[in-house]
């Protein structure tokens, strides 16, 4: 379990630039410990007799159709070397975090409930209520 995410000193403040860090932190831990499959089709040894000794493999159409499944995408970790960084303004993971945050914040809309999760919701809230001889809710 992963927990914490946005949190600053223990939980006291939160953070959404940091929010969206974290959020990235555990999507590459996540993409790390699932592993790496190890089968025909990944070993790519039918390709490797093909491209032969001394080839090259970056514009094989193998690797073409299948590094972005298998590399984790960063939405804020720039790996360009830094000239290019730099030439393109050097945006610190920081600013990219907190303008991911931002647009979330202003432009997201979450997906509505479908009615029968909004009515196994409220048998969940309205049994609880009764168990513990409270009334929060008046729906």
């Amino acid at each position: 379990m992963i927990y914490g995410l946005g949190m600053l000193d223990l939980g006291l403040t939160f953070d959404y630039t940091k929010l969206v860090v974290d959020n990235e932190i555990a999507y590459m831990i996540k993409h790390a410990v699932k592993g790496i499959p190890v089968n025909d089709f990944t070993l790519a040894v039918d390709i490797i007799k093909e491209v032969g000794p001394g080839g090259e493999f970056v514009s094989n159409m193998h690797t073409f159709k299948n590094f972005k499944e298998t590399q984790s995408l960063s939405k804020l970790i720039d790996r360009r070397n830094r000239d290019e960084w730099e030439r393109l303004g050097s945006k610190s993971i920081v600013s990219k975090a907190n303008q991911i945050a931002c647009d979330l914040y202003d432009n997201y809309i979450p997906e509505q409930l479908s009615d029968n999760v909004k009515k196994q919701l409220r048998t969940i809230v309205n049994e609880a209520e009764e168990h513990y001889g409270v009334e929060l809710s008046k729906e």
